[in-house]
C-alpha cells in the first residue's frame, strides 16, 4: 500500500486478510471490522489506532476486547458454516489481529 494523494483509511489496513485465523467468525467479524471502519481516516498514533479499533470491534462484536474473559464468543450474524461457526477467538484478535492491524497502520503513518 503506497501511500499518496488519495485518502488512506481505516479499512485499507485489513488488506490482505491474513492467512490464519483463531475460528471461523473471525473472517466475517474482519470484514464487518472493515466495512464499519472503511469511512474513518486512520489516527496519527498506534495508541489512538488500537482504540479506535478496540471501539470497534466492541460495536461490531458486542464485546470489550480489553475486559472480556471468555476465550471465544458466538455471534449468530458471522454463522456461515461448520464447526465453529459464528464463533470468535478473542486471544487471536488479542494476540494476532489487533497488532496486525497496528503494525499496518504504523507502516503507513511513517511512509
Amino acid at each position: 500500500m503506497a501511500h499518496d494523494d488519495a485518502a488512506v483509511t481505516m479499512a485499507d489496513l485489513f488488506d490482505p486478510e491474513p492467512e490464519q485465523w483463531g475460528l471461523r467468525g473471525d473472517p466475517y467479524a474482519w470484514r464487518a471490522l472493515r466495512d464499519h471502519l472503511s469511512g474513518s481516516e486512520i489516527p496519527t498514533s498506534a495508541d489512538e489506532v488500537l482504540g479506535l479499533l478496540r471501539a470497534a470491534f466492541s460495536e461490531v462484536v458486542g464485546i470489550d476486547l480489553v475486559t472480556e474473559r471468555e476465550t471465544q464468543v458466538y455471534r449468530e450474524q458471522y454463522a456461515h458454516g461448520g464447526m465453529s461457526s459464528g464463533y470468535i477467538c478473542l486471544p487471536t484478535w488479542r494476540d494476532q489481529l489487533m497488532p496486525l492491524l497496528v503494525k499496518r497502520a504504523w507502516t503507513l503513518l511513517v511512509a
